[in-house]
């Protein structure tokens, strides 16, 4: 029991470190522009309530990674996992709950690019984390 529990522990950390380099690069882009520049309509500001839940969030997609498969490369299991992230986003958050249409395209036609990036990029860094904790235990 108390290896899952560390392991449970370990990659909802893992998913948090995702969580919030997913989130800095979005406020990044956003406070410089580069979302405007793309004919997104998303610049969020860093507030400890929006990063908050996009941390926790972060974490409990992190669960995905304490299952047993798939095996193989590290960085396609990343990708794979950010896959579950994306489709939810695109397909039930910006449609369903913050009504900003199908894909979220009344935010701009890139937005499901920008989407899928940001949560590859969640993935990678969960896998990233998740490898250096591996190493250093």
């Amino acid at each position: 029991m108390n290896k899952l529990a560390r392991r449970l522990t370990v990659v909802f950390s893992a998913g948090c470190f995702g969580g919030l380099v997913n989130s800095l690069i979005l406020c990044f882009l956003g406070a410089y522009g580069v979302t405007a520049d793309l004919g997104i309509k998303l610049a969020p500001d860093l507030t400890a309530e929006w990063l908050y839940s996009r941390l926790v969030w972060g974490g409990l997609w992190g669960f995905l990674f304490a299952l047993p498969f798939p095996r193989g490369s590290d960085l396609l299991r990343g990708l794979l996992f950010s896959l579950g992230q994306s489709v939810i986003q695109l397909l039930v958050v910006f449609p369903h709950i913050s009504h900003k249409g199908l894909l979220g395209l009344r935010l701009g036609l890139l937005t499901p690019v920008l989407v899928l990036f940001l949560n590859a990029l969640w993935g990678i860094c969960t896998m990233l984390w998740l490898k250096f904790i591996n190493e250093k235990a």
